[in-house]
């Protein structure tokens, strides 16, 4: 897979559209969840075109399933953060050289300069039932910091038929809207960024950081 620490990505020109951030509503079978919040308290903000796709993203899942979106938009200082959180817990279970250690602290936290949420264009979520309880994913959302590292990627083998399922069924409706997810986190999917650029042959990026 294509780490968002290759160069390939940070190579990819951004043109910025200017969409701007707008609110992530509830409604038209999105739900917020606070479970995560940067410095500001923010986190249920996206791209409006981001936003549009993903209502039309939830508008193709069955009768009574719904989009759970956790997290958008998130600051440069709060990814800064979590990326330093992340290296330096891989420093301290033995990876010394600073090289590898970024490469593999990127498979679960972008580099700040061309992190997806920082843009507005990615989303992190998962599915619930129209009690809001979520689907079985076959693992939690954010699985890296509970050492679920190997359930975490979207074709994580072991799978019982349902996660297998609610991962195809997300994976299906988000596709279907131009999305693409990150391999390594079932619950990361973007739009617009450079990594979704890269992914899906587009010459420039639409959002940069804000």
């Amino acid at each position: 897979m294509v780490l968002l620490s290759d160069p390939r990505v940070s190579n990819v020109p951004v043109l910025e559209c200017g969409e701007p951030l707008v609110e992530l509503a509830g409604g038209s079978g999105i739900t917020l969840d606070p479970r995560e919040r940067d410095e500001a308290g923010e986190y249920g903000r996206v791209r409006a075109g981001v936003l549009a796709r993903l209502r039309s993203a939830s508008e193709r899942l069955p009768a009574g399933v719904g989009l759970l979106v956790i997290e958008g938009h998130r600051s440069l200082a709060e990814q800064a953060r979590r990326f330093a959180r992340y290296e330096d817990r891989l420093r301290l279970s033995g990876i010394a050289d600073p090289v590898e250690r970024r490469r593999r602290t990127s498979a679960f936290v972008s580099p700040v300069e061309v992190a997806p949420h920082c843009a507005g264009a990615a989303v992190d979520l998962t599915l619930i039932d129209a009690d809001g309880v979520e689907l079985d994913m076959g693992g939690p959302v954010n699985g890296h910091r509970t050492g679920d590292e190997h359930l975490c990627p979207l074709d994580a083998p072991g799978l019982s038929e349902a996660a297998r399922s609610s991962r195809d069924l997300l994976a299906q409706c988000l596709r279907a809207e131009g999305f693409v997810n990150y391999p390594s986190e079932w619950w990361h999917w973007s739009y617009g960024d450079r990594y979704w650029a890269l992914i899906s042959g587009v010459r420039a990026a639409l959002y940069g950081p804000i």
